[in-house]
């Protein structure tokens, strides 16, 4: 009865999430992943870099390597004329700012409402996301940070 109990507590415990959104998709990154969210930032281009690098910049004093996550997930470039934005995650130790199209809200979701990756889900955005949640008329892709960032200290 107890096992019961804790299962139904675990289905009513909730998660929160920073919506962004990318190439017209809304995706989740873990509120506790997120160090600061930034508008558009003057990047230093690093030679031999890898596509996904756009360049670093300086967040109060730190090297912050940007990484361009339209590139990352094969995505044309934006293209709409409106400032790119920055979250800037912690990866290994390292600070990372993601560039994206755009901030929204932080929302919060039961685990009971958490899905897997459909089957339908593009084959590159299922690589770096953990599950998926049903929002009103759109899906909110959450980001697995970890994922989306592998290998890329390999090329800074």
């Amino acid at each position: 009865m107890s096992e019961e109990r804790s299962s139904k507590e675990m289905n009513n415990e909730s998660r929160d999430y920073l919506t962004v959104m990318i190439a017209g998709q809304r995706f989740g990154i873990p509120v506790l992943q997120v160090q600061d969210v930034l508008r558009e930032q003057r990047v230093t281009r690093i030679p031999l870099a890898s596509k996904e690098v756009a360049g670093s910049l300086n967040l109060r004093g730190r090297i912050v390597t940007a990484i361009d996550v339209r590139k990352r997930l094969g995505l044309p470039e934006k293209d709409d004329g409106l400032p790119s934005m920055s979250v800037v995650v912690e990866h290994k130790n390292e600070l990372f700012s993601l560039i994206i199209d755009s901030v929204g809200d932080v929302v919060s979701f039961k685990d009971k409402y958490y899905e897997s990756n459909p089957g339908t889900l593009d084959p590159l955005w299922r690589n770096i996301s953990t599950g998926i949640y049903q929002m009103e008329n759109e899906l909110l892709v959450i980001m697995d940070v970890s994922r989306l960032l592998e290998d890329i200290g390999s090329y800074t």
